[in-house]
């Protein structure tokens, strides 16, 4: 539109208008004529763009507007003193109007400035201004105002006259400065402002030096004050002009960039530099002005530093409770409840339950996710109203909850479970259906035991027998253990499925979200099994783990995953995946000469060691000193690091110190929802920046839309993987199909 390219217009106007106006004689009546329709027409563009934008805080540019106006009666007045007295005073009444308009042009930077300094962002950002404002007002003192102010070949209205000009143009450039050093986006109208500011600075501390030390024309320096003339008018005429001191929309991302962490270092540092300079040393009023100047400075870094720890202590505490808490219901996470249950147990006896949703998946199949995340939401508020304050409930994946309860006798813990049952029988509403959940819940007890996860484990199988029960709660008792369940079958048959070739390594692509390029893959394995199908490795890893097969399952994975991604870097050279990443279970890391095992697979395979990763769980490291020591052991070897399902598990931000990270795989959870609304995607940015911060790699699991890959894009990750890019398979898919899942539509406006 053409009210969106006025400005670009004008510039180009006022441009081609500043040149001519060297070309008419200089100072006759033609050029000063040319010089005020300048100043002038600037003036009303001024007006011009208020009303045709219609700006959210229209005093801001009325000031301004009244501020050229009064420039221009400034030059009529220095022209008629010219053209009509034909003397050439220094200073003239003229001078009065030019600086008659400075309190003008601070009124509108006020205005301007209006709407920031609410929060602990734009203090920062304001002590940042504040530096620069100091840092260049002692360099105008040394430079310009002092050397003025001491001229003996000036008179005192001339040298104060002198020193007014350069010392409100540096109080307007401190001003702006507060918008140039403020967290944000710099709009294209306040960066004409910036520029009109400069200009006009510039040209009067070379006016005002050249009238004291130099005889020259005063038309000389008009270019500069014609070239601000047509930057203010520019300023307002731009569309975002309307937006000019409102509140700035983005606000999160308050973080220092170099340049701006640059012009500080500098300005902080200028007391220093000033003494450098030959003959400062010597003027004592030079000295104690740069003595006054550093001890201001040495205050301000100081606060500005006091203001970034405390900001990053906030953030950090802010970051620490989101990472304690689950993102959809608001309770305990998993991590938070199992230090808890550490601390606990370590105390005394306690009674966990452990509670799961039956046939939470058909609601979520039949319904929708909305709705079964809608389900989780009211069961996770009747669960907190049900119980005790004394009772940590907490969401531990899915739709699986767990209750710590300290200090609880049995009986208790067994009246309080059937009491929860029954109220977790009443219907539930959830988005206009009306749903009747039923609940299995397991209880155990810590008796003869220290270890937190063997408790869990007791709820756990104490859970699954629940759900053959007509009340649906059941404790745990021994005979569980020995009667053979699903997973002691599962667990028997698993030496035969190894023997027999009944597995098999299929392998999931990992995506560079910029490029489409398939970067690494996630081998994972699959039972065949000839009787009961395809078992999920959910049934059959935790059956491996307790009966040890799943070292030896697991060297055979790596295997095989190793001597693949040999021929696929032999049979596709450059267009092989960099990486193969293979699972590495808590059970394996804990086997003596591990790392040993993984150097002859490498060896007898010829992959090198750059080119595996190894992914662990949180679980399978937190506070096991022989499993960190392998994974570090691991590294060393020169593979590669990841943290799988970061966010599910202990996630304590001390374990990424703990141990050599180099890969972040942020879990499905928090990719389920990250496109809705809300706080649902606030730790999945939040991983990011921790990613970014730490300089680690980080890889969003589960994606299975061009939605979710679009927003995670968008919030900076490079790296995903999910069924929207490939499902787990024999071999990698074309890469041109991943490509072209990636060329999404951009979202209408």
């Amino acid at each position: 539109m053409l009210r969106e390219r006025l400005w670009r217009w004008w510039l180009i106007a006022g441009a081609l208008a500043t040149a001519g106006y060297y070309l008419l004689p200089r100072d006759s009546l033609q050029s000063q004529l040319a010089y005020d329709a300048i100043g002038l027409t600037s003036s009303v563009l001024i007006i011009v763009g208020l009303r045709l934008h219609r700006a959210k805080r229209p005093a801001l540019w009325y000031w301004f507007a009244a501020g050229q106006v009064t420039w221009v009666v400034g030059d009529l007045t220095f022209e008629y003193y010219q053209y009509i007295l034909h003397v050439d005073p220094y200073p003239s009444p003229a001078d009065f109007f030019y600086l008659s308009a400075y309190p003008m042009l601070v009124a509108g930077m006020l205005l301007l400035m209006r709407g920031r300094g609410r929060d602990g962002r734009d203090v920062a950002a304001l002590a940042d201004a504040a530096i620069v404002a100091v840092g260049l007002g002692m360099t105008f003192w040394v430079f310009v105002m002092h050397p003025i102010a001491t001229n003996a070949t000036a008179s005192t209205v001339e040298r104060i006259v002198g020193v007014a000009y350069p010392a409100a143009d540096a109080l307007l450039l401190a001003m702006l400065s507060r918008f140039y050093t403020a967290p944000g986006r710099r709009s294209t109208s306040v960066r004409l402002l910036g520029l009109a500011v400069v200009l006009l600075m510039v040209s009067d501390v070379t006016y005002s030096l050249a009238e004291l030390y130099v005889e020259t024309a005063p038309s000389v320096f008009d270019g500069g004050w014609l070239l601000a003339y047509v930057c203010w008018g520019a300023a307002a005429l731009h569309p975002s002009m309307k937006q000019a001191g409102t509140l700035p929309q983005e606000r999160a991302q308050a973080r220092v960039g170099r340049s701006r962490l640059a012009v500080l270092a500098v300005c902080s540092l200028l007391p220093l530099g000033l003494l450098f300079v030959p003959s400062i040393g010597g003027d004592i009023v030079d000295r104690l002005a740069i003595a006054g100047g550093g001890v201001i400075l040495f205050l301000l870094v100081l606060g500005r530093m006091s203001g970034f720890v405390t900001q990053v202590q906030r953030q950090a505490d802010q970051l620490k409770d989101l990472a304690m808490a689950d993102d959809l219901t608001g309770l305990a996470n998993r991590r938070r409840f199992e230090q808890a249950l550490s601390t606990a147990i370590g105390t005394g006896p306690v009674e966990v339950a452990l509670l799961d949703l039956d046939n939470f998946k058909g609601v979520n199949d039949r319904l929708g996710h909305a709705v079964g995340d809608r389900l989780l939401s009211v069961v996770a508020t009747r669960l907190s109203r049900a119980l005790p304050g004394d009772v940590l409930v907490a969401r531990m994946g899915g739709d699986e909850f767990a209750l710590l309860m300290a200090g609880a006798s049995a009986a208790a813990a067994d009246q309080t479970m059937a009491r929860l049952a029954e109220t977790l029988r009443a219907p539930i509403l959830a988005d206009d259906h009306e749903l009747l959940v039923r609940a299995s819940i397991g209880v155990a007890d810590s008796t003869g035991t220290i270890d937190p996860y063997e408790v869990l484990r007791r709820a756990d199988v104490a859970m699954y027998a629940a759900k053959g029960t007509l009340d649906g709660h059941r404790r745990y008792d021994p005979e569980l253990d020995e009667s053979g369940d699903e997973q002691a079958r599962l667990g028997a048959e698993l030496r035969t499925a190894i023997d027999n070739g009944q597995f098999r390594v299929l392998y999931q692509p990992i995506v560079d979200l910029q490029t489409g390029r398939v970067v690494a893959t996630e081998a994972l394995v699959r039972w065949h099994h000839p009787a009961r199908g395809l078992v999920p490795p959910d049934q059959f890893i935790p059956a491996a783990e307790r009966n040890g097969l799943i070292v030896e399952l697991g060297e055979w994975i790596l295997r095989t995953a190793c001597t693949q991604m040999v021929t696929w870097m032999r049979d596709l050279g450059d267009r092989a995946p960099a990486r193969m990443s293979v699972n590495v279970s808590a059970r394996q890391l804990a086997e003596p000469g591990f790392t040993e095992v993984v150097a002859a697979v490498l060896a007898s395979t010829g992959l090198p060691p750059e080119n595996l990763t190894a992914e662990v769980t949180e679980t399978a490291v937190f506070g096991r000193g022989h499993a960190v020591q392998a994974v570090k052991n691991l590294h060393a070897l020169g593979v590669a690091i990841a943290l799988d399902d970061f966010g599910t598990g202990h996630s304590s931000l001390g374990l990424l110190q703990t141990i050599p990270v180099d890969v972040l795989k942020v879990d499905k959870s928090f990719v389920d929802t990250i496109t809705m609304a809300g706080r649902h995607a606030v730790i999945a940015t939040a991983l990011i920046q921790v990613s970014d911060g730490l300089g680690l790699h980080a890889v969003a699991e589960g994606v299975e839309t061009a939605e979710q890959a679009a927003e995670l894009r968008r919030l900076g990750y490079r790296f995903a993987q999910g069924y929207y890019f490939g499902r787990p398979a024999p071999d990698l898919p074309p890469e041109s199909t991943v490509t072209v899942r990636l060329q999404t539509p951009a979202a209408p406006w």
